[in-house]
């Protein structure tokens, strides 16, 4: 791992990025915001300061005002993994193999044949942890304690996953098509983080290895030097510096497909993993529609003599979204946002609505977003045992003076 702290010579910019952010505590900058949660801000080398979850293995979210544009910057993208052992890939070193027992004829493939041997393309996509907004639950339930900056959006450059598979040759039994990256576990007993897709998502023309970020080669902390990007589907099936890709004729039992990230079958309107479902569970697959405002925090005090621009974010697994909602009042009443520019089926969508209060007070404010398939955001949480998914409507109040 490289150095841990270089963030305080930065953290007078990085604080009023933040918004007056003025507690300075211990190895890391911390605050009282919002509910009163203390919040560590941090940097790792090549980020700007991020909220810290945990330092090993690195787990890093964004602070929301940066989710003000179309896309997250690379230096402010979110940080997340499982295992705390991340190797510095060379690229002159780095192979991917392409095996299993249901591919014709086994493959290993340097970057530069992956850029030059197979069609480069682009797509916009939102990266989002399962767990995001997990601390909203209640009661409170295990795992890291994510807000909402669990997540990114970005302009991804890289080759589609099914040319890359089909230069392999796939046999007529393929059922699944395994996932493994370079960085590991500090004891030997630590699961390697391995997952696997559906072979039909995996071939599905919108999954691909991407190299670019941004117009930038992917960060360190993001994959470098090659990763995968399964759109509509959370990042847990986003596997960073990827090394491996087996295609295999039967299910893989791996902890963190067989164990871990599942939730209670039919409980959410997701896609379908059959070859991994129980009777009871299933892995969890496709993101569900969500929103966030993004300029406006719980408990913030505003003027009552100006009009208040309220903007955020909204998305879904990749139908689109068609509108977002906003309450002033609570809930009693509620005003169609104005949509920004869509930048495809998988990005978030900006969105915005002008407000202009009467009078002072205590006002409730709202969003709810709804898709092109009519899903909309429920009012309060699905619950399930590992916080998955939360994606109801956001309530904050703001009190104008």
């Amino acid at each position: 791992m490289v150095d841990r702290r270089h963030f305080i010579k930065k953290s007078a910019s990085s604080l009023a990025a933040l918004g007056g952010l003025a507690l300075l505590q211990r190895s890391g900058l911390a605050a009282a915001i919002g509910t009163g949660k203390l919040t560590i801000l941090d940097a790792l080398p090549g980020k700007e300061t991020l909220i810290k979850q945990t330092y090993r293995p690195p787990n890093y979210e964004t602070p929301i005002n940066y989710f003000d544009a179309p896309f997250t910057p690379n230096n402010r993208f979110f940080v997340r993994y499982h295992n705390a052992v991340i190797p510095e890939v060379k690229i002159g070193e780095w192979r991917l193999r392409i095996g299993g027992d249901a591919v014709r004829t086994p493959l290993e493939l340097s970057l530069e044949q992956l850029r030059s041997d197979f069609e480069q393309v682009e797509i916009a996509a939102l990266c989002l942890c399962s767990g995001n907004r997990r601390e909203a639950f209640q009661p409170p339930v295990p795992g890291l304690q994510w807000g909402s900056g669990a997540m990114g959006n970005a302009l991804w450059r890289g080759v589609r996953l099914k040319d890359v598979l089909a230069g392999a040759g796939i046999d007529k039994s393929a059922l699944e098509v395994s996932l493994a990256g370079a960085d590991s576990g500090i004891l030997p007993t630590t699961p390697d983080f391995v997952k696997s897709l559906p072979l039909a998502k995996a071939l599905d023309e919108n999954s691909l290895i991407a190299f670019e970020m941004n117009g930038e080669p992917l960060p360190h902390w993001n994959g470098f030097p090659a990763r995968l990007i399964i759109p509509g589907w959370t990042a847990t099936y986003w596997i960073k510096h990827l090394t491996a890709l087996n295609v295999l004729s039967k299910p893989f039992d791996g902890f963190w497909m067989k164990t871990a990230y599942r939730i209670p079958k039919d409980r959410f309107p997701n896609g379908q993993f059959s070859s991994q479902e129980t009777g009871t569970a299933m892995p969890i697959t496709e993101i569900v529609v969500n929103s966030l405002i993004t300029n406006l925090e719980d408990g913030q005090t505003l003027s009552s003599a100006k009009p208040i621009e309220i903007k955020g974010v909204a998305w879904d697994g990749g139908n689109g979204i068609a509108r977002v909602d906003v309450s002033t009042d609570g809930g009693n009443n509620w005003h169609q946002a104005t949509l920004k520019q869509d930048y495809g089926r998988f990005s978030w969508r900006q969105w915005h609505l002008a407000f202009e209060p009467k009078r002072p007070g205590t006002y409730r404010i709202m969003a709810r977003a709804t898709s092109h398939s009519g899903a909309s955001q429920p009012l309060e949480p699905i619950p399930n045992p590992s916080g998955y998914h939360h994606n109801a409507v956001q309530k904050i109040t703001l009190q104008l003076a």
